[in-house]
């Protein structure tokens, strides 16, 4: 085994850990997070129904326009803000931020500062 799928093979393990002890439901969604080395995402999902209510991306048309790269902080951020606002639009105030894995740091940590300024409570 390579030294990336073991490393892919402990976030799967973190991330199933993670999974297990929280889930989204109506009254307060849970905020995914994923990272790749060029972008970022997240989106905002009700488990108990099974749909997303609101995502955001640096592949996002509101995000896409800004120049730069979409795999660093300032991007991260950019997308946790504007998702925010497009959960305020939902109606949603409260998340559970899942970090899908990943550690909660560089990038992740931006994009929950970002979301938590916008005004998302987690």
């Amino acid at each position: 085994m390579s030294i990336r799928e073991d490393q892919a093979l402990a976030r799967n393990r973190r991330r199933a850990r993670i999974r297990g002890k929280l889930a989204g439901t109506s009254g307060r969604p849970r905020l995914s997070v994923y990272r790749s080395a060029n972008h970022i995402y997240a989106q905002i999902v009700d488990d108990d129904a099974g749909t997303t209510l609101a995502s955001a991306s640096t592949l996002s048309a509101e995000l896409k326009s800004q120049a730069g790269h979409g795999g660093n902080r300032v991007s991260a951020r950019a997308v946790g803000a504007l998702l925010a606002s497009k959960a305020k639009a939902a109606n949603i105030t409260q998340v559970v931020f899942d970090r899908n894995g990943f550690l909660y740091h560089g990038r992740v940590q931006a994009l929950a500062d970002g979301a938590r300024e916008a005004g998302l409570d987690f």
